[in-house]
């Protein structure tokens, strides 16, 4: 069977999300709230260009000179392996030991050696966790800095890239606002530089906080790395926040799901896995750690529209990287169908705490995994896109 989809690659699988109603028209063309800059604590409109490496260096360099001296040296770090991987889908709060757990529960998803990592490094601020500039020392003038210069590293549509990191920012001041108190907020958030913004040698631009990691690894002016990439949201169901409609992570659900519910019994049964899975395997502070031994079902027993059904899923996850980038990501992993398997535990639908899907290729590895809710009722979603090529821009120690 051939390897590629055999009606037209990225425009195929741009279809298949439209007319799943997964993805929405591009956020400069959208008149939704959800991209608009709302949900920043700034007041003026954020770029939506997707600029070449030049611009990246520019536009962090646009950033920096916002800052002052005690912030400038908050958010320089070291480009190291300890700095690269002290990332986390906890709270920081919890990072750093002084976390009040709601209802009695505490969140899962941590590093499997136990603990959540430590540490920060010279002129963190704020935490003992991760490493950079808390934003909860932010000016309007630097958020509105800092938007732009995330939304010229990630994806423009709809629900993905910039609009979905807004939406994250909003989820957890809902968060704030029913029942998780000041361990929530976008004010939690870190932006690090880890090595020199440069059109020459390597630096990673690295942003994150509960529930989001971006790690953009760029090696001589070009995107070496766009992975480790976190995501997960709560609440799941769609929310308004300060005007923000909130439902970032719904169409990776639904694409998920529409995935699944076009395999022939045999096909589900081949894909089911044998062990059921609480969380995602390659979450923070597990790295490099790919199963040696890909399960499930393979994708040259998938027919043309289930593949483009595949390559819906893991578009929804690439699309999260600036538009130009995401196209090449995608076409590699589209080449690489033949040999990328899915799996899956519990049900089909993924829409219980406890679901579970993979998709594991060659070089594409993503995880989707329906947790129990921490401040609110219900399930709600972790989800981790690496790259066993690229991880960290292929840096291991």
């Amino acid at each position: 069977m051939n390897s590629r989809v055999s009606t037209t690659s990225i425009a195929a699988s741009a279809a298949v999300l439209l007319s799943l109603g997964l993805v929405g028209c591009r956020s400069d063309d959208s008149s939704d709230s959800s991209s608009s800059s709302s949900a920043s604590a700034s007041s003026s409109g954020s770029s939506t260009s997707t600029p070449g490496s030049g611009d990246v260096v520019a536009l962090a360099e646009a950033f920096v000179a916002t800052l002052d001296e005690d912030q400038a040296e908050a958010l320089q770090q070291d480009y190291t392996f300890e700095n690269a991987t002290n990332w986390s889908n906890f709270p920081n709060a919890l990072l750093t030991g002084d976390f009040g757990f709601p209802g009695g529960g505490a969140p899962s998803g941590g590093p499997p050696s136990g603990g959540p990592p430590t540490g920060g490094g010279a002129g963190s601020t704020g935490s003992t966790g991760r490493v950079g500039l808390q934003t909860d020392s932010l000016t309007d003038q630097q958020w509105s800095a800092l938007e732009d210069l995330l939304a010229g590293v990630t994806g423009s549509a709809a629900n993905e890239g910039f609009d979905e990191i807004l939406q994250h920012l909003a989820a957890d001041d809902y968060l704030t606002d029913n029942g998780g108190g000041d361990d929530y907020g976008r004010g939690d958030y870190f932006i690090a530089f880890l090595g020199e913004p440069s059109d020459s040698g390597t630096w990673e631009l690295q942003f994150g906080g509960h529930h989001l990691a971006v790690a953009n690894t760029y090696v001589d002016g070009a995107l070496a790395g766009a992975t480790p990439s976190f995501r997960g949201i709560e609440p799941f169901e769609t929310v308004e926040q300060d005007g923000e409609t909130v439902q970032p992570e719904q169409q990776e659900q639904a694409a998920f799901a529409a995935l699944l519910a076009s395999l022939s019994e045999e096909q589900l049964s081949t894909a089911r896995l044998s062990e059921t899975y609480g969380d995602i395997l390659l979450g923070p502070g597990n790295d490099w750690a790919f199963p040696e031994t890909s399960e499930g079902l393979v994708g040259s027993e998938l027919d043309d529209e289930q593949k483009a059904l595949l390559l819906a899923a893991i578009a929804t996850y690439v699309g999260d990287v600036d538009d130009a980038n995401a196209e090449s990501i995608l076409a590699g992993y589209e080449s690489e169908l033949d040999d990328t398997y899915v799996a899956f535990s519990g049900n089909s639908s993924i829409s219980e705490v406890g679901d579970y899907i993979r998709i594991d290729g060659p070089s594409v590895w993503i995880e989707f995994s329906l947790q129990n809710g921490i401040v609110l009722e219900g399930a709600h979603p972790h989800a981790v896109w690496r790259d066993k090529q690229s991880d960290y821009a292929g840096l291991t120690s």
